[in-house]
């Protein structure tokens, strides 16, 4: 379960189970800019994901995949329109041979952040809790 609560001005408190993570936004917009937005958090379960799956599916296979690092970047600018842009770059890092890296390549859009944000219906459902207590 995630709960999330307010901990001070815009600073949002996100309990993972055992986890702890914060949220904010920017000064411009009213907060201390003292953690991600949630912008960024969405734009960094996708990075995760598929280095995770890499790193998976690297060892899995025998791959010489010693490391790797995501760049993720995005276009926001037609959010409103319904248009959200990553753009991510993949450094990989080990001895691996150019059918391994598209290997890679193509594993990393199988990731199960990338096929949710792509191919789902995601439906979500708020509602008020009748009993706050």
């Amino acid at each position: 379960m995630i709960s999330i609560s307010n901990e001070k001005g815009l600073l949002q408190r996100i309990n993972i189970g055992p986890h702890t993570l914060h949220s904010d936004v920017s000064v411009e917009l009213g907060g201390e800019g003292a953690a991600p937005e949630p912008h960024d958090l969405f734009d960094a379960a996708l990075g995760a994901c598929k280095a995770l799956t890499l790193a998976l599916y690297a060892k899995q296979r025998g791959l010489p995949l010693e490391g790797l690092d995501v760049t993720l970047s995005r276009d926001d600018s037609q959010e409103r329109q319904g248009i959200y842009r990553l753009d991510v770059k993949l450094t990989l890092h080990g001895a691996l041979d150019d059918a391994q890296r598209q290997q890679l390549l193509r594993v990393a859009d199988k990731c199960p952040i990338h096929k949710l944000m792509t191919s789902s219906d995601v439906q979500v459902n708020t509602r008020l809790n009748e009993d706050p207590a």
